[in-house]
């Protein structure tokens, strides 16, 4: 599924329509992107969204920073760009299973992120123009996507 984006607000407006469909479920997100794509824009949206009330900035030096849900849940946001050729298991499995879990620059550790994940592709057009490419790889996410292409 593509979707056009025509502003920021659009971006937080898809963030929050997500999250509404995400909420209370254990999920993945796979995010990619060129840099300032808008890749952390969309999970501080995504966060606000499910009731995130620390400020959510990227975690590109730690790796990993977890919040708390609206609903005492976890969610967890990784930034696995300075992965990159490291082979060994880290231990994300844990956040994959806890909560909800956005991880930008995923492909670096794609062999560790389970088979059932949602895709999302941020392509940089003029200005705050994107297109976002949704795809969901197993049953939860494509339930997922397909009840967000139906909203």
């Amino acid at each position: 599924m593509n979707i056009k984006i025509h502003s920021i607000k659009e971006t937080k407006e898809l963030a929050q329509n997500l999250a509404s469909l995400i909420q209370g479920k254990n999920i993945v997100i796979c995010l990619s992107g060129d840099l300032g794509a808008g890749k952390t824009t969309w999970t501080q949206a995504f966060g606000k969204a499910l009731g995130v009330k620390k400020t959510i900035n990227s975690p590109t030096f730690t790796i990993m920073k977890n919040y708390v849900q609206g609903d005492d849940k976890p969610f967890f946001h990784i930034d696995a760009y300075r992965l990159e050729g490291l082979d060994q298991d880290l231990g994300f499995e844990e956040c994959f299973d806890e909560g909800i879990c956005v991880i930008e620059w995923s492909h670096f550790i794609e062999n560790q992120i389970p088979s059932d994940h949602i895709e999302m592709n941020i392509f940089a057009r003029d200005g705050e123009e994107r297109t976002i490419e949704l795809l969901g790889t197993g049953p939860v996410s494509q339930e997922i996507v397909k009840e967000y292409e139906n909203a």
